[in-house]
């Protein structure tokens, strides 16, 4: 039987995640879409044939599995009623606003036996799942260092034009945890554990609890160094872009412009270089064997074989541990903070 999927919001990033379920022939009915601002549902449902629901209770009522896209402050409560009645959740990053309710919700769909499944969907992305591929080969060699940079122009404009994130009261804070969570989740993914972090913040738009620049020098458990840049800017005829360069003891790897087809590129001790983009890109991750797939499509097949999904809950709680960290770093001026659980 196909899964009928609610939605409960209806912007940018509850489309993106209808778009990725119809691309990734998952079997699914688009069930019921809530949002609170009407218009913005009812074009939700006229693009996906989602049925526009008057409230979050009709939405619950007619689905078999549901996606949490609203702003994060509501994240909590919504997952817990889809908790409450055995409803697998799909829920954006980040889980939660803070660290102490990310961890209460990993728990309480951890005590429901739900299938649960969090948007960092970069962990799906043939670039950095390539990156991660050479990094992991012996002959790259240990980890050195990597430079990570991310910026976007503030999402309260252009494209986005965000309602909340703005308003701290639902966002929880800035471009670190609505945004570069992704970031901190790839750089243990893609090079391995950290120990430490020391960061400074900044906030140039003014708008209170919401920093617009971040810069983090992080310490990997392995011995390797490196930064992190995320800032927010008001350049909107620039993309939301990552450039993340990585040097081994033997290889050099970089992926830019498009973090999901590349291009990238590596060049390895004995003379072994690459560069690959697009649909090169992923006949090259098809040829190492690195599997790839469709992380909304992911989620309705761990539902309907009753399996675990990944990235859960509770992987999304490490990124909020991170996450923490940095936090905790730069009210402090610059502390190192270590990053254990």
């Amino acid at each position: 039987m196909p899964v009928r999927v609610g939605f409960l919001g209806a912007g940018l990033i509850a489309a993106f995640h209808s778009k990725m379920l119809r691309r990734s022939g998952a079997d699914v009915t688009w069930a019921g879409v809530w949002d609170p601002d009407a218009e913005r549902r009812d074009r939700f449902a006229a693009a996906s044939g989602a049925t526009p629901c008057g409230s979050e209770q009709a939405v619950f009522e007619g689905c078999d599995a549901v996606f949490v896209c609203t702003w994060t402050s509501e994240h909590p409560r919504l997952v817990a009623e889809a908790a409450a009645r055995g409803l697998p959740v799909f829920c954006e990053k980040p889980l939660a606003t803070d660290l102490a309710g990310a961890r209460s919700m990993a728990d309480l769909v951890r005590d429901a036996g739900v299938v649960n499944q969090v948007g960092l969907v970069l962990r799906r992305s043939p670039a950095f799942n390539l990156v991660r591929d050479l990094v992991a080969d012996p002959a790259s060699g240990r980890v050195m260092s990597v430079v990570f940079r991310d910026d976007q122009y503030i999402p309260v404009q252009g494209q986005y034009a965000s309602t909340w994130r703005g308003d701290r009261t639902k966002a929880g804070s800035g471009t670190l945890l609505e945004h570069s969570i992704h970031d901190l989740d790839i750089l243990e993914f893609t090079a391995g554990p950290l120990a430490s972090v020391s960061a400074r913040s900044a906030n140039f738009h003014g708008l209170d609890g919401i920093e617009d620049s971040v810069a983090t020098t992080v310490a990997f458990a392995a011995g390797g160094v490196g930064t992190m840049v995320s800032v927010w800017h008001d350049i909107l005829e620039r993309p939301s872009l990552r450039r993340v360069e990585i040097f081994c003891e033997r290889a050099w790897i970089v992926v830019e412009e498009d973090d999901w087809y590349g291009p990238v590129s590596w060049t390895r001790l004995g003379g072994e270089t690459g560069a690959v983009r697009g649909d090169e890109l992923v006949a090259e991750c098809e040829r190492r064997s690195i599997p790839l797939s469709n992380p909304d499509g992911d989620f309705i097949r761990a539902v309907q074989r009753g399996e675990p999904a990944t990235p859960s809950f509770d992987d999304a709680v490490r990124a909020h541990v991170l996450a923490d960290a940095v936090y905790r770093s730069a009210a402090s001026g610059g502390d190192a903070v270590s990053t254990a659980g």
